[in-house]
């Protein structure tokens, strides 16, 4: 139980980490029985990323069963991927000492960006056997992970951790798990940083797939950069980093660096790539003949915008006109399509006077049947 409190706004909340207990439960040499908090808001996460996942698929172009595929492996290997990263960068020989301790989740101990590289592999590698747009998928994924991260980080609130150092902004927080560690003063709340960080960008980069998209993969890379520039700056406030071995660098500040400078390299070398299988850019939906059916707010269904002839995949091309009227550089008509036109000029008065018998026999037809009746 933690009372936490914001000073500087008057703000004070008793926050329990136990949702409900049934138990215990003993396996081995684990005892279960107790459920978190922490666990209840991952899971709420995961469910809302795959919601949008899900409502995403038709404009994405996407299988919905085969995703689904996906996001099992991503689940299954981003947990095993959080654990390993947390344990491998863990300070001290607790888990060397007893390896079975690994499995002991239940007590804490994920890092996020092991949980992320692992469900992107395996999530990859899933749609590639499923014969899927990868990029695609990822873009999807991305925006998932925006979601679940923006909401799982209320979970370290609850459990008060992923704090920082000591602050004097209007929004600074105290607990008796912050004064542990920085006495007598308020500290950065760093995960309500890092949650506003994600759910806003999930709103820029959910708008910009829907209208600006121009490849796919394009949204993956800049969530790689969005994320990573805010963890970066967000990661060197905090109190209980995991630091590289034999060093004081911060692992995730390195993995942050190094992510957003290849993603910004893979953006500059992909700048020109116009290869998009669902929603995105009109003009790069036109190229790639992507329809948009989607039924509209109106409910009639939307189609991708038509090409003005402007743009296409081969370049900017000249629209020749002479194609539709038929007359050359000079406006004059083309020999070819001028005795075109006078033929067509002739046979429409022979079409006139095949009507006219016609109507002379249906009038004599009526005079017969009159002097018969």
């Amino acid at each position: 139980m933690y009372e936490v409190t914001f000073p500087n706004l008057g703000l004070e909340f008793e926050v329990n980490p136990v949702a409900f207990q049934f138990g215990p439960i003993q396996i081995g040499p684990f005892e279960f029985g107790t459920v978190y908090w922490y666990g209840i808001i991952i899971a709420l996460g995961l469910i809302l990323a795959f919601l949008y996942a899900s409502l995403s698929c038709k404009k994405m172009r996407i299988n919905e069963d085969k995703l689904i595929n996906c996001v099992i492996a991503g689940v299954i290997f981003g947990m095993i991927g959080a654990r390993l990263y947390y344990v491998i960068f863990y300070p001290g020989d607790t888990y060397r000492n007893d390896p079975l301790q690994i499995l002991n989740i239940h007590q804490g101990g994920l890092g996020i960006y092991g949980g992320i590289i692992a469900a992107l592999i395996a999530g990859a590698v899933t749609a590639k056997i499923c014969k899927m747009k990868v990029g695609a998928v990822l873009d999807v994924a991305s925006l998932g992970f925006l979601i679940g991260q923006g909401i799982g980080r209320w979970g370290n609130f609850i459990n008060q951790e992923a704090f920082g150092g000591a602050t004097d902004l209007p929004w600074g927080m105290m607990s008796s798990a912050t004064e542990a560690v920085v006495p007598d003063s308020p500290v950065h709340p760093c995960f309500l940083y890092e949650s506003i960080w994600c759910l806003l960008g999930f709103v820029l980069l959910h708008i910009f797939t829907r209208r600006l998209r121009r490849f796919d993969g394009q949204t993956f890379l800049l969530y790689v950069v969005w994320y990573g520039l805010g963890r970066f700056f967000i990661e060197g406030l905090r109190q209980d980093s995991l630091i590289i071995p034999g060093t004081v660098l911060r692992v995730s500040q390195v993995v942050a660096l190094v992510s957003v400078l290849a993603a910004v390299a893979l953006l500059v070398v992909f700048r020109g790539k116009t290869s998009l299988s669902g929603c995105g850019a009109k003009a790069v939906m036109a190229m790639n003949a992507v329809v948009d059916d989607v039924p509209d707010s109106d409910g009639a269904s939307g189609s991708a915008e038509e090409d003005d002839g402007k743009s296409t995949i081969f370049g900017d091309l000249k629209f020749d006109e002479s194609l539709i009227t038929g007359t050359g550089s000079d406006g004059k008509q083309t020999q070819e399509e001028a005795p075109a036109a006078e033929e067509t000029a002739e046979a429409e008065p022979e079409d006139e006077k095949t009507e006219e018998p016609q109507e002379d026999a249906s009038a004599e037809t009526d005079e017969e049947e009159k002097t018969n009746g």
